[in-house]
């Protein structure tokens, strides 16, 4: 296997990136204060600068579902506050892809409920019709 060496243009360009990515992540909150394994809920708890808390399952990171407690309690913050590490298993994870990522799955589960008035004459009134609309087929 070949590995490709950046040029010393592109490798300044993108840390030119990074810097300005972590600028953004630290005006939206996006980086975290702490972080630690919780042996009981099996998960990884995050809290960021804006007071949220997360909870990241650890079987939501593939690399870290087959994991021992020992490994996981290793896991510290990255210097920047925008990186989560696990040195026991050279597993690096972006505080803002997790948060990303248990938001998404909150959200998904959400979706399709019919929880507001509208949403819910709206689904009778189409009950009433016969249900959705069936398909037709085109030729």
């Amino acid at each position: 296997m070949t590995t490709k060496r950046l040029s010393d243009a592109e490798l300044e360009r993108q840390i030119d990136q990074a810097e300005v990515r972590a600028l953004y992540e630290r005006a939206e909150g996006l980086w975290a204060t702490a972080v630690r394994y919780d042996r009981a809920g099996h998960r990884l708890v995050l809290t960021l600068a804006n007071g949220y808390v997360v909870g990241v399952p650890r079987s939501a990171l593939p690399h870290l579902a087959g994991a021992t407690g020992a490994q996981l309690a290793t896991v510290e913050l990255g210097a920047d506050g925008i990186t989560v590490r696990v040195p026991a298993l050279d597993a690096d994870y972006s505080v803002r892809g997790l948060v990303q990522a248990m938001t998404a799955a909150a959200n998904g589960k959400r979706g399709g409920a019919s929880k507001s008035d509208a949403k819910q004459l709206a689904a009778k009134a189409n009950g009433a019709k016969g249900g959705r609309p069936r398909k037709t087929q085109r030729v």
